[in-house]
């Protein structure tokens, strides 16, 4: 335990050390950690203030509680063939040997041994055991150690199951020594060494680290202690004990102690910045799929107004050709023999609607119905490309799982908004209406041709609203024409009057078609765009979720690298002592 006097230094470290841990509980909160991390954590920070941990692990039958008797020198633990630490057992010093049970299900053995003054030895059951419900125990409790001391066996050495565990070990950034127990059943030196050899390289191989390891016999060291001194040399316990004394100094437990819950905090930051990471590459393909979907609108709003522009221009020069014949018509109308008709407003305006209006209203309407249709189908395929493109989406990651933390918030928003803008889509699709909206288009474009008449559309066609407009514009002309033919006869007789009239003329009738193609044009692109708010819309919502979760996450994940970097720092702070 830390609660020794401790030189300024050291107090500094434990001080900086506790404030990166609270900074990284705050942290993982935010994820959220499972309850079993975050209780990990706690429980490595509380170790802090209890004994040094020293941790022994291995299959059942490798002689780990023999291993302890013989290290510690009194036979505090059972010992046999079959499994006999089924339980979690807690070894520490005390006056009288006395062994209970705790109501944390742990067992809690005291003996009076000097060893244990400063150190708690914890047997833990064989990961190997019929009682498969004590590995979770085992597992649980690994991450408390400060140091573990793995045992194996000489006849069984290395097996897949103590792969497994020190697997577990050293995702836990433990401290590891490896024991192997049982040398006194090999019979020649040299199979010993060469025991050695292959423990030592396939635990290299598998942590990428180089433990010490020490070939023992816990029988004999224990026969040794017990009254039979000349077994102690075959026992191999010498350097064992040694180096245990020695790396459990004062200034070795305090580094260990202190790299305990920073290794506990390194190894769930490393896991948690990996989760952000699987996080950000799910959203980077939400973000494809998104990106997809505006270029694919993006395209259609290109090929739309490419579409659009060449159907505005058939449309507009059917308005020229109405404009090009009320020219020509006044032309031949605005000469004096013609005075007479002048005069005759109603007629004028008949023959205007004859010579100049003629077919213009049913063409119009026939090409305004040709752009409405296909608007409307253009409109139409831009939703069915949405649902398609996301139901894309959810089938490509449908089964994907991501690691511990919010995962099951963040899918089922993510998949609720998914599912919400495919619904959306998929509705607009499945009750998208052509005849409704096409109808919707063209009553627009008829209100907007009726305003430029300034009158009420009321149960008018298009075309007939084109003819009220064109009717409009003709009797402004021909009541100019009949007020200069009151005011003066010289509007025919003086070239400059009669340019004038002509000019006036001509301005109304190519205002008039001006004021139709604007109306149309007008009415046409705020449908487009009420088309496009409305993909927006519904496509808003998930795209605003995958910005705002990168960011978190992108932010998560830096936190926790920087983290890792600053508990990297502290460890090697302790380790320059």
């Amino acid at each position: 335990m830390l609660s020794r006097v401790l030189d300024p230094a050291a107090e500094r470290q434990l001080a900086d050390a506790r404030r990166a841990l609270d900074e990284l509980a705050t942290t993982l909160a935010t994820v959220p950690a499972t309850a079993a991390d975050t209780a990990t954590l706690t429980g490595a920070v509380r170790q802090l203030d209890d004994f040094f941990l020293l941790v022994v692990v291995g299959e059942f039958n490798a002689g780990k509680s023999a291993f302890v008797n013989a290290l510690i020198g009194t036979r505090a633990l059972a010992e046999g063939v079959t499994p006999t630490t089924s339980d979690i057992t807690v070894l520490g010093y005390g006056a009288d040997h006395a062994n209970e049970l705790a109501d944390d299900g742990t067992r809690r053995v005291r003996a009076p041994m000097e060893l244990l003054r400063d150190l708690h030895i914890v047997d833990t059951p064989g990961t190997n055991a019929i009682l498969r419900e004590h590995e979770r125990l085992t597992t649980d409790f690994v991450p408390r150690s400060d140091l573990v001391l793995f045992v194996t066996s000489s006849d069984r050495p290395f097996t897949e199951t103590e792969r497994a565990l020190l697997e577990v070990i050293r995702d836990w950034g433990k401290k590891i020594v490896v024991v192997i127990n049982k040398i006194d059943l090999v019979e020649r030196p040299e199979e010993v060494e060469a025991i050695v050899g292959f423990v030592r390289d396939g635990v290299a191989r598998l942590l990428d680290i180089r433990p010490e390891v020490f070939p023992v016999s816990a029988r004999l060291a224990w026969r040794a202690k017990q009254g039979e001194p000349a077994l102690w040399a075959a026992s191999r316990f010498e350097p064992l004990e040694r180096f245990i004394r020695e790396t459990l100094d004062e200034g070795e437990r305090f580094r260990l102690k202190l790299a305990n819950p920073l290794g506990v905090g390194e190894a769930l930051a490393r896991r948690y910045a990996a989760v952000a990471d699987e996080h950000l590459a799910l959203l980077a393909d939400d973000t494809a799929a998104l990106d997809d979907v505006e270029r694919q609108l993006a395209a259609a709003r290109e090929d739309m107004a490419d579409g659009f522009a060449l159907r505005m221009t058939s449309l507009e020069k059917i308005l020229l050709e109405m404009e090009a014949r009320g020219h020509a018509y006044f032309d031949d109308t605005l000469r004096v023999g013609r005075v007479f008709d002048l005069m005759n407003k109603a007629r004028i305006e008949q023959e205007f609607e004859e010579r100049v209006v003629a077919d213009t209203p049913r063409r119009v309407e026939r090409e305004v119905a040709a752009l409405v249709e296909w608007m409307v189908d253009h409109d139409f395929r831009q939703w069915q490309a949405v649902t398609s493109r996301l139901a894309a989406r959810q089938r490509e990651h449908a089964d994907r799982v991501l690691g511990p933390g919010d995962g099951g918030l963040f899918h089922s928003d993510r998949t609720r908004l998914i599912e919400s803008v495919g619904r959306e889509a998929q509705r607009v699709v499945e009750r998208y209406d052509q005849r409704r909206e096409a109808q919707a288009i063209s009553e627009g474009a008829r209100q907007a041709v009726a305003a430029t008449a300034a009158m009420g559309a009321g149960a008018l066609g298009l075309g007939a609203a084109v003819t009220v407009a064109a009717s409009t514009a003709v009797a402004d002309v021909t009541g100019l024409v009949a007020a200069g033919v009151l005011a003066a006869v010289g509007l025919f007789i003086i070239p400059a009057r009669r340019k004038k009239a002509r000019a006036d003329i001509r301005e109304k009738v190519t205002a008039l078609r001006e004021q139709l193609v604007s109306a149309l044009r007008d009415e046409f692109a705020a449908a487009q765009q009420r088309s496009a708010d409305r993909l927006d819309a519904a496509v808003a919502p998930y795209a605003r979720f995958v910005r705002t979760e990168q960011q978190r996450w992108r932010e998560l994940g830096e936190r926790l690298r920087t983290w890792q970097r600053r508990a990297e720092a502290l460890l090697a702070e302790t380790r320059s002592r």
